[in-house]
């Protein structure tokens, strides 16, 4: 049935309160005093406490504390000779289940302990049921997050608090690279850069739950549970426990990580969409959507940190001639290969989009108008010196016109600012060509037909 620890002075009641509860079922442990209880207490697991109230060197009230403070999920039932109120409401009060008064018939002990057991099993089962509803709740606030920041805050958060890990580890899964590390909780940053670099060694493969050793750290279990999809592993979440864990650790930890796992999953699809809603079928640049998206951002983050950006508006030189002497797919090819020539002029942080036809423009963070005449000369120099479609014999050379303007100093809007590099860059095209230009108020504005046109006349 249950194992009873019984706290009492007297041996004649030990072995009397003993004999009522074996005789249905119960298994026993007999103890006289205060010490002898917290003992036993910590030496074994005890369903109920059944106490008298007053023992030598204390009292059955710090039986009573010992377990509530300790021992949680243990029910006390307390005995005592004293016919009182006073005590039964303090020991009702401290939290006892039940509270008897000597003599105590056989029926009257068995049916206080059969009631407080039953009691502690309805606590287990609401407990229970509450962290399956929490758990449940994590569980789809988790697999609906498609920010992929916030899903690795929710993921470690959940994942400490729920499966009661000391620290976490995620571990996300990269197509290109092995795995990436997605988010830490509980770890500093020393240690955090030296256990990614150890746990990616040894995760690579791993298909199912694994207990790690090794790993110098002061846990006293460390848990890899991959989250996988059919055949595929879509990361791996590390667990670090201070101690063994209790005995539903695994399953919260697994129904989390499945549910982490389906959350990498919609990412990779929303990825996908964004990539036909912002990408440039032709290019793979950026496009206009995207651009425009991008540069509302960036200009209420600059208007917080006060931190310029710049814009590079750009244009081939007589892109038009080449589609004439070449035809449309040599052009087509030629404008591909422009994307990934002034991509390697620019940094990773840095935008660069298709506008149209054989535009480009280039948002440059973080980075004021010197700066930018300074890349946007370097792309200029790159394009000229640049030998176009050598693969295909044709090593043909290309020339642009790039018009340079920043926030906030040239504008402090969107359309202002794409306005203004624009006509920086139609100043070039109305003269020499092959030539940078910086943004001035008293440009011309180019024609409407060239706009209409999106370039493809130059």
């Amino acid at each position: 049935m249950a194992r009873i620890l019984l706290v009492d002075d007297e041996k004649i009641a030990r072995t009397l309160y003993g004999d009522y509860l074996t005789a249905v079922g119960h298994a026993v442990t007999a103890v006289g005093t205060l010490q002898e209880a917290r003992d036993a207490l910590d030496a074994e697991r005890f369903d109920a406490v059944v106490t008298d109230l007053i023992l030598p060197g204390g009292d059955g009230m710090e039986v009573l504390r010992y377990v509530r403070d300790r021992h949680s999920g243990v029910e006390v039932v307390v005995i005592t000779g004293l016919d009182k109120v006073d005590p039964a409401v303090r020991a009702i009060k401290s939290g006892a289940a039940e509270y008897l008064v000597k003599p105590v018939a056989p029926e009257a002990l068995q049916h206080a302990v059969r009631r407080a057991l039953t009691t502690r099993d309805l606590m287990q089962e609401n407990a229970s049921l509450r962290r399956h509803v929490a758990m449940l709740e994590a569980g789809q606030r988790i697999a609906t997050t498609l920010d992929r920041e916030k899903l690795a805050a929710a993921t470690a958060s959940a994942l400490q608090g729920m499966a009661s890990a000391s620290a976490v580890v995620l571990l996300e899964r990269d197509p290109t690279s092995g795995l990436r590390l997605h988010g830490t909780r509980g770890l500093s940053t020393e240690v955090e850069q030296r256990l990614v670099a150890a746990l990616t060694e040894r995760l690579t493969d791993a298909r199912a739950p694994r207990e790690l050793e090794g790993l110098g750290v002061s846990y006293a279990r460390v848990l890899s549970i991959p989250a996988v999809e059919g055949q595929v592993v879509l990361g791996h979440a590390v667990l670090f426990f201070g101690g063994a864990g209790a005995e539903w650790t695994g399953e919260t930890a697994g129904y989390l990580v499945r549910n982490w796992g389906l959350a990498l999953r919609n990412l990779g699809r929303f990825a996908a969409v964004e990539d036909l809603a912002y990408v440039d079928d032709l290019t793979r640049l950026f496009n206009t959507r995207y651009l425009h998206m991008v540069l509302d951002r960036e200009i209420q983050e600059s208007l917080q940190t006060q931190r310029p950006f710049s814009l590079l508006f750009m244009d081939l030189d007589h892109f038009k001639s080449i589609n004439d002497t070449h035809g449309h797919l040599v052009g087509s090819k030629l404008l591909v290969e422009t994307a990934r020539v002034v991509k390697g002029c620019v940094r990773d942080p840095d935008v660069v989009a298709r506008y149209g036809g054989d535009e480009y423009v280039v948002m440059l963070r973080g980075t004021d108008s010197g700066g930018a005449l300074k890349v946007a000369e370097r792309i200029r120099r790159t394009m000229e010196t640049h030998r176009f479609l050598a693969r295909e014999g044709l090593a043909l050379t290309v020339t642009t016109c790039i018009g340079v303007a920043s926030f906030p100093e040239h504008a402090k809007a969107k359309a202002a600012l794409l306005d203004l590099s624009d006509r920086a860059m139609y100043r070039g095209k109305r003269g020499s060509r092959n030539v940078v230009y910086m943004a001035a108020l008293d440009l011309e504005a180019p024609p409407a037909e060239r706009r209409q046109q999106g370039g493809s006349g130059s």
